[in-house]
């Protein structure tokens, strides 16, 4: 087992549901939908601390395989603490080639919250 691997943690992707409510209007959900392993670490980047003092969300970076590679505005629940998660980058974007034996992807995500 690498070390990456060993960082990973599991997670839920969060499905967008929308169904009539029997009134002309529809009620938003949101469904439980694949588990798959992510590290997720905080980005303190200089510019990542300016960002938050001036209002924006914290942002991560998220590792997955290539094989469960997360899309823009995605959502996802870490498991260990439920904390909700929004992808704000594409996954295809920062990938290790197919003939790498690292198999990984990156995508950079915000704290989220299910409305």
């Amino acid at each position: 087992m690498s070390l990456l691997e060993e960082y990973m943690t599991a997670c839920t992707l969060i499905e967008k549901t929308r169904v009539a409510d029997g009134e002309g209007g529809w009620t938003t959900t949101w469904v439980d939908g694949a588990s798959f392993d992510a590290a997720i670490t905080l980005d303190n980047s200089t510019t990542a601390r300016v960002a938050a003092k001036e209002g924006v969300t914290n942002l991560y970076t998220v590792t997955t395989s290539r094989g469960f590679m997360l899309d823009f505005h995605d959502v996802f629940r870490r498991e260990s603490d439920k904390q909700v998660f929004r992808v704000t980058s594409n996954g295809d974007d920062r990938q290790t080639p197919q003939s790498a034996t690292l198999d990984m992807a990156q995508v950079s995500a915000e704290e989220w919250v299910l409305s």
